[in-house]
């Protein structure tokens, strides 16, 4: 991990190898954003005019480098695009911080040590900028041999006029939220072949036993006799059996409960109802919303956040051989509902229905499951924005909004209660999926709710577009895994501890 310190200094004196500074955009061309001042200076008032020579116009992520030829210590200058100047005394908007910084530091790739003199007044502007230097940073190098001069900057020095002791502490969760989106980001770009449900079982013991939290792991014996037929059926196709984790945080001072439950399908070949070729090459992602589930964990009890906390990690591996269940089975879920298997390949809802059920045993006061569910989440919303569902209005519009806050793209959607009849089964209580492929995310969504206890306020956030990214790299986000979530769902636990959510 890359070290990352705090510093309230010059940027033009600095012993570093780059000096990053934000520019806005006007009608009267680039400027100088808070924090590049004494940069403008060593450059004798002139340093817009040279970005501008260089074709700088300040827009959003823009990047331009040129040499300080001696003007600074360091030997480079790297402009970061911020767009507009903000209106208004809100100051500059976080995730516009976030990306800006993420993508200057990608940018300066083999560097050793990068000084930011962004926009960091303020305790969020200052997390922000921390958090896009480092997830900028980030480059899975596990399985390289050659690593083509893109080793990751050793260290940041994020610039910051702020009082030591609040900096510090901007810096500390900082540190503490882009570590855990860094773990997600791991787990989901290391091959299913290293991953089993039962090494992220293992891997979920040893970092819930670190940070503090209680640990519990059901094998395949314990989940047969305990009833938990959604991960039996899931994972008796495969060599690798199936796995439940319980994580558990407790503060002395909580009032609240908040449970989690992620999906965590280690590898999805779609069982007996085989997906294509091409729709498998990314099924090592379909464990992200256990990913997020844990690392969320991790963070809420280094943070010390006022809430008491629980996560379920439904792990399975969907595979297709003489053991697999067939399309046309029956199950029985964690509690006795019936299910009729008509497609094998949904069977994310079938692990995470036994999940909701034990979660709800735990009484908490509100229940979120995050899961790469459906290929229709993606048809309806693109691949950067995650589809929130609730049997409540305004849990889920909180749930969007705490999303937006942490730089998660979110949008709230409907359970229309008219989808219901689509999953009626001729057999069993309910069937896995509709007869139409019309509003699949909702019905997925529909599916799930009814394994949610009466009276529980509940989100599901179906993030199966947003949780692995297949394109060029942006902002602070790489190519592969994006530990999508993650930061929602802490943001939700602090929302759960102060009364809001």
């Amino acid at each position: 991990m890359t070290t990352l310190q705090l510093a309230n200094a010059a940027p033009s004196t600095l012993d570093v190898d780059a000096i990053v500074i934000g520019v806005l955009s006007s009608d009267s061309g680039v400027r100088l954003a808070p924090g590049a001042d004494d940069v403008g200076r060593a450059y004798d008032g002139r340093l817009a005019e040279a970005l501008a020579a260089l074709g700088a116009k300040g827009t959003a992520e823009e990047i331009t480098k040129l040499p300080a030829l001696g003007t600074l210590t360091a030997p480079l200058l790297v402009a970061a695009g911020l767009g507009a100047e903000p209106a208004g005394e809100d100051g500059y908007d976080t995730e516009r911080l976030r990306r800006a910084t993420g993508a200057a530091v990608r940018a300066l790739a083999g560097s050793a040590k990068v000084a930011i003199a962004l926009p960091a007044g303020t305790p969020d502007e200052l997390t922000a900028v921390a958090i896009g230097g480092m997830l900028g940073n980030y480059s899975f190098q596990k399985y390289r041999t050659d690593l083509n001069g893109k080793i990751p900057v050793a260290e940041l020095t994020v610039l910051s006029p702020m009082d030591e002791a609040a900096g510090a502490a901007a810096v500390r969760r900082a540190e503490v939220i882009a570590e855990a989106v860094v773990l997600v980001r791991d787990l989901v770009n290391t091959p299913p072949s290293d991953l089993t449900p039962g090494g992220l079982g293992e891997i979920a013991e040893s970092v819930g036993t670190e940070a503090g939290l209680t640990v519990a792991v059901l094998d395949e014996e314990a989940l047969a006799e305990g009833g938990y037929g959604g991960l039996v059926g899931v994972g008796q196709g495969s060599i690798n059996p199936p796995r439940l984790v319980r994580l558990g945080y407790a503060h002395p001072d909580a009032a609240k409960t908040v449970a989690f439950v992620g999906k965590g399908i280690t590898f999805d070949s779609g069982g007996l109802s085989l997906k294509p070729a091409g729709a498998m090459e990314d099924m090592k992602s379909d464990m992200s919303g256990a990913a997020a589930v844990l690392a969320a964990m991790r963070a809420i009890a280094r943070l010390g956040v006022k809430v008491n906390a629980v996560a379920y990690m439904a792990l399975a591996e969907n595979m297709p051989s003489g053991t697999a269940q067939r399309p046309s089975d029956v199950i029985s879920i964690y509690g006795g509902k019936t299910v009729e298997v008509l497609n094998t390949d949904a069977e994310g809802r079938l692990v995470m229905a036994d999940a909701l059920v034990r979660a709800g045993e735990d009484e908490p006061d509100l229940l979120v499951d995050v899961a790469t569910l459906t290929g229709a989440q993606i048809i309806a919303l693109g691949t950067r924005t995650a589809g929130v569902m609730a049997n409540d209005d305004d849990v889920r519009d909180k749930v969007v909004a705490a999303a937006g806050r942490v730089g998660d793209c979110a949008w709230g959607m409907p359970l229309p209660e008219e989808l219901r009849k689509g999953l009626d089964s001729a057999v069993a209580d309910i069937a896995n999926v509709a007869g139409e492929r019309s509003g699949g995310m909702l019905t997925a969504g529909i599916f799930l709710k009814e394994f949610v206890p009466d009276g529980v306020r509940w989100a599901h956030i179906d993030l199966a577009g947003p949780a692995f990214h297949k394109g060029e790299p942006y902002g602070y986000t790489a190519k592969g895994g994006t530990g999508a979530g993650t930061r929602t769902l802490v943001q939700i636990a602090e929302d759960v501890a102060a009364g809001v959510l």
